[in-house]
């Protein structure tokens, strides 16, 4: 070989090796998919949380690892399709959150380990056989624990004396909506409160619903856990306050955008821990053996102009015991 050739061939060859060393780091790069059911505007302070959750075990997205994001834009009939998506992208964990995407995940795939960020009640949504051992390939965070929705009521009661009737507000295309209804209902008929169920499964018929209740001289609300009702949670509290109407919401974020109270578990962090559990699933523990972890510290958050607003008059003694007071 003369010697101009040899020396244009090594040219080449080190040129190329940087593109080949990155090429083959993209192919050693961990692919997470994420099925969400609502926006990406309004689901951020879930998807920063899982970002910096991830960010701290030393993931970056588009550095160390790929992220195949998908939105179900708050309509549960485009939940199937794009849990086929990205199993078809044959990533190697997907994180999600809400019965219904989990439940569209799990009829897609029994092999790809899935991370609930947050679910109702897995095990009687039929998502894993038990908390402790879930067994398959899901496993993730619940925001049910027993008596939650009894103590909601309870807190509401409290700020709200002398309420007589409630609503409830539930998408009846979630199946955890079944589950957490049963218990308010229970707890409402102890409290002698009268209850007024109120299904939306669509965002068109948020406002419909709270003239409804107005008209029926419901003097309260629940919120129960829904991805519709979370993305639309600006839009649900400006109603409720326009209404006059206080509210229990189930995550702080309704509060913080101007709701009256929530008490439960922080959704934000929940979507950190979530990162912990695909850290350790791309390091070979297998999903099934780590347990649906079920909340042990709950927040009571309570927003004082809301109060103002809704003409509620909050004991200090009952701000006392809240976690965070917005005024």
């Amino acid at each position: 070989m003369r010697r101009r050739d040899f020396t244009a061939l090594l040219v080449v060859g080190t040129t190329m090796w940087p593109l080949q060393s990155l090429a083959q780091q993209s192919q050693r790069m961990p692919r997470i998919g994420v099925l969400l059911p609502g926006a990406p505007s309004t689901s951020s302070p879930r998807t920063q949380a899982f970002l910096d959750g991830l960010a701290e075990l030393g993931y970056v997205e588009g550095r160390t690892i790929a992220i195949e994001w998908k939105w179900g834009n708050d309509q549960p009939d485009t939940l199937s399709e794009l849990a086929a998506d990205l199993v078809r992208s044959n990533v190697n964990v997907i994180v999600t959150g809400g019965t219904p995407a989990a439940k569209a995940l799990r009829a897609t795939t029994r092999t790809i380990p899935i991370v609930m960020a947050v679910v109702g009640d897995p095990v009687a949504a039929g998502l894993v056989d038990h908390l402790a051992h879930p067994g398959g390939n899901i496993t993730g965070f619940s925001i049910i624990a027993p008596e939650l929705g009894t103590k909601r009521l309870a807190l509401l009661k409290e700020v709200a004396p002398n309420m007589s009737s409630i609503a409830v507000l539930s998408n009846p295309k979630n199946p955890q909506s079944k589950i957490e209804m049963t218990e308010i209902r229970t707890a409402a008929q102890a409290m002698g409160l009268q209850l007024h169920p109120a299904e939306i499964s669509t965002e068109d018929e948020l406002e419909d619903t709270f003239v409804a209740m107005n008209k029926a001289g419901v003097q309260a609300f629940i919120l129960l856990t829904d991805s519709i009702f979370f993305s639309q949670r600006k839009r649900t509290v400006d109603l409720a306050n326009k209404y006059k109407l206080p509210g229990m919401y189930f995550f702080p974020v309704f509060v913080e955008e101007g709701g009256l109270m929530s008490y439960g578990p922080s959704d934000a962090d929940l979507f950190r821990r979530a990162a912990g559990y695909v850290d350790r699933i791309l390091k070979g523990t297998k999903p099934g053996e780590l347990p649906v972890e079920q909340p042990t510290k709950f927040e009571l958050y309570i927003n004082l102009k809301a109060a103002k607003t809704l003409g509620v008059a909050i004991t200090e003694a009952f701000l006392a015991r809240a976690d965070k007071v917005i005024e």
